[in-house]
C-alpha cells in the first residue's frame, strides 16, 4: 500500500474526518542518545484505504511528536486521536521491543499504569446500579473484620482519594506472591492519614481494596468481571489483566533507565500485576472503542458517567483539591473542559485527554519508565482544537 509523503518509522491508522505522576513508578531517567537513531528507521505500516492524503494537521502532529520522543528519549509510543467516538488518529512511533527492533504500531499493547482506575470505578458504578453496593455504604459493611476508623470511610471516598487511605510503603515487596487477604491485612494494619471526607490524597491502595470489593460483592475476581462487563461487550479483543507467563500477541517492552543506559523493566511478583490499581494491558484500537462507548449508555447511565466526571466534594462542602471524580481527574484548560488520567507502572508511562464538550480524545501510550506522554497528549489536543 502507497506511503504518500510519511516519513518511514510509523505504523498508522489515519481517517480524514474533515475537520501514575498517579501509579507507582519502579524506575530511572535518560535514554542515550545513540539509541535514539533506531526510533524511526522501520518500514511504514499503512492502514489508511489506498490514496487517501495525509491531513495537515495529522502531519504536523506526527513531526511534533517524532521530535518530542527525541527529546524525551523514548523507545516507542502509540497515538490516538478521536473525535466524536471515531478514529482521526492512530499512530504508532519508534520501537516496541528495542532488542528484537519490533516496531510499534497501532495494534501493540501497552501497560495500563494507573490508566486503569478508570475502568475500576466503572464497575464499581456498574455495581451500584445494580443497588448491589452504595456510594455511601461504610467499608465496614463489606469488610466486617476491618478496623474501626473503617466504620466512617465510604465507597464514595475511596473511589475519589478522599478515604484516608495511603499507598505502597518504602519498604512493600513487590517481588512478594501476596495473596488477597495478605493485601487487605496490609491495608487495613496502616491508620488512615486523615479523617475520612476530609482532604484528597492520591492513593493506590483504595484502588486495590475496590478491586477486593468487587470480588466479596460479585464472588469474581475484579479482572474477569472486567471482562465479562465491559471487555467483551465492546470488543476490546487485547484488553485484559497483566500476564507475563501468558502469551500476549502484539506486546511491547517496558524500559527504564539507569546511569543513562535503557534496561528492561523491573520483575514484579504476578499478583502485584493483578491489583485493580492499574495493571492491565491495552491498545490505543481498543481505548477508542472505550472512547465511543463513553459517548452512549452502553456501560452506565449518563447520570452515572456525570458523577464519575465531577470532582467530589469534601465534608466542608469544598470539591477536593485534586479536581478528582471516580477514576478522572477533572479540569479547565484553556477555557476546554477536560477529563483525565496518566498511568506509571513497570517502564510504561500512559495519558488520556478527553475534552468532552469538544468530542475530543487524544492517547499516548510510551514504553519509557518516567516519559511524559500527558506533555504530549496535551499539545496534540491543543493542536486539533486550534484547527477547529
Amino acid at each position: 500500500m502507497e506511503d504518500r509523503g510519511r516519513p518511514c518509522g510509523e505504523a498508522l491508522l489515519s481517517v480524514d474526518s474533515g475537520a501514575r505522576g498517579h501509579g507507582t513508578s519502579m524506575s530511572l531517567r535518560k535514554f542515550p542518545i545513540y539509541n535514539v537513531c533506531l526510533l524511526f528507521s522501520f518500514g511504514c505500516f499503512l492502514l489508511c484505504p489506498a490514496g487517501a492524503q495525509t491531513p495537515p494537521i495529522t502531519a504536523a502532529v506526527s513531526e511534533y511528536v517524532k521530535a518530542e520522543m527525541l527529546r524525551q528519549h523514548i523507545p516507542g509510543l502509540s497515538l490516538l486521536v478521536a473525535k466524536g467516538g471515531k478514529i482521526v488518529l492512530a499512530e504508532g512511533f519508534g520501537l516496541a521491543n528495542v532488542e528484537l527492533q519490533v516496531p510499534v504500531k497501532p495494534e501493540t499493547v501497552f501497560q495500563s499504569g494507573s490508566m486503569g482506575k478508570q475502568f475500576t470505578a466503572t464497575a464499581i458504578m456498574m455495581l451500584v446500579e445494580e443497588s448491589k453496593i452504595g456510594l455511601d455504604d461504610p467499608l465496614t459493611k463489606y469488610f466486617s473484620d476491618a478496623p474501626p476508623a473503617w466504620k466512617e470511610v465510604t465507597v464514595r471516598e475511596l473511589l475519589s482519594h478522599t478515604a484516608g487511605f495511603g499507598d505502597y510503603p518504602k519498604d512493600f515487596d513487590f517481588r512478594k506472591d501476596w495473596t488477597e487477604d495478605e493485601e487487605l491485612k496490609l491495608i487495613e494494619s496502616i491508620p488512615l492519614a486523615y479523617p475520612p471526607g476530609t482532604k484528597w490524597d492520591y492513593s493506590n491502595f483504595g484502588y486495590v481494596t475496590l478491586g477486593i470489593l468487587i470480588h466479596r460483592v460479585t464472588g469474581e475476581f475484579y479482572g474477569d468481571f472486567l471482562q465479562q462487563h465491559i471487555f467483551q461487550p465492546l470488543r476490546m479483543q487485547s484488553t485484559r489483566i497483566i500476564s507475563e507467563a501468558d502469551i500476549v500477541p502484539n506486546r511491547s517492552s517496558g524500559y527504564r533507565l539507569v546511569k543513562g543506559k535503557l534496561k528492561n523493566q523491573e520483575w514484579v511478583s504476578p499478583v502485584v500485576n493483578t491489583t485493580a490499581d492499574g495493571s492491565l494491558y491495552f491498545s490505543i484500537l481498543d481505548l477508542a472503542k472505550w472512547d465511543a462507548a463513553l459517548y452512549g449508555e452502553k456501560l452506565l447511565k449518563r447520570s452515572s458517567l456525570d458523577l464519575m466526571w465531577t470532582p467530589v466534594k469534601l465534608k466542608n462542602g469544598r470539591p477536593n483539591s485534586g479536581g478528582y471524580g471516580f477514576g478522572w481527574f477533572i479540569e479547565e484548560r484553556k477555557g476546554h473542559r477536560c477529563i483525565h488520567h496518566d498511568g506509571s507502572w513497570q517502564g510504561f508511562e500512559t495519558a488520556i485527554d478527553r475534552y468532552g464538550d469538544d468530542q475530543l480524545t487524544v492517547v499516548a501510550l510510551t514504553n519509557l519508565a518516567d516519559a511524559e506522554p500527558g506533555k504530549i497528549t496535551q499539545h496534540v489536543a491543543e493542536m486539533y482544537l486550534a484547527d477547529k
